[in-house]
C-alpha cells in the first residue's frame, strides 16, 4: 500500500468482504436524525408533560389555589414544542456531520466495514 493512500482504496467487494463507507448522503442522515429526534423530543415532552402534570395536580391539592393551570399548559406545550424543536436540531446536526465525514473521509478513506452475507 503507498503511503498517501487512504485504506480503503484497495479494498475489492466480495461476498464475505470489506467495504468502505467513503461518502454519506447528508440529506439522507438528515432526514433521518431529524426523524430520530423528533421521536425523542415526543418522548421527553411526554414525559415532561407527565411530571408537570402531576406536579400541578398536587400543587392544586395542596395549596386549594387553582393557579395550577400553568403546569397543565406548560405540559401540553412541551408535547408540542419539544418534538418539533428536536426535529430541527436533528435535521441540522445530520447535514454538518455528513458535511464533516464526507470532508474527512476523503482525507482519511472513510470507515471499514467487513460484512458476511447472511446464512440461508
Amino acid at each position: 500500500m503507498v503511503a498517501n493512500q487512504p485504506v480503503c482504496d484497495n479494498m475489492i467487494r466480495t461476498m464475505n468482504g470489506r467495504m468502505c463507507l467513503r461518502r454519506i448522503g447528508a440529506m439522507s442522515l438528515a432526514k433521518m436524525l431529524g426523524a430520530l429526534y423528533a421521536l425523542l423530543g415526543l418522548i421527553i415532552g411526554a414525559l415532561i408533560s407527565l411530571v408537570s402534570i402531576v406536579g400541578s395536580a398536587l400543587f392544586r391539592s395542596a395549596s386549594g389555589d387553582s393557579s395550577a393551570l400553568f403546569g397543565v399548559l406548560f405540559g401540553a406545550g412541551a408535547i408540542i414544542i419539544l418534538p418539533i424543536v428536536y426535529g430541527c436540531i436533528g435535521f441540522i446536526g445530520g447535514l454538518i456531520v455528513a458535511g464533516l465525514y464526507n470532508l474527512l473521509a476523503g482525507a482519511v478513506g472513510g470507515i471499514e466495514i467487513e460484512w458476511t452475507p447472511p446464512k440461508a
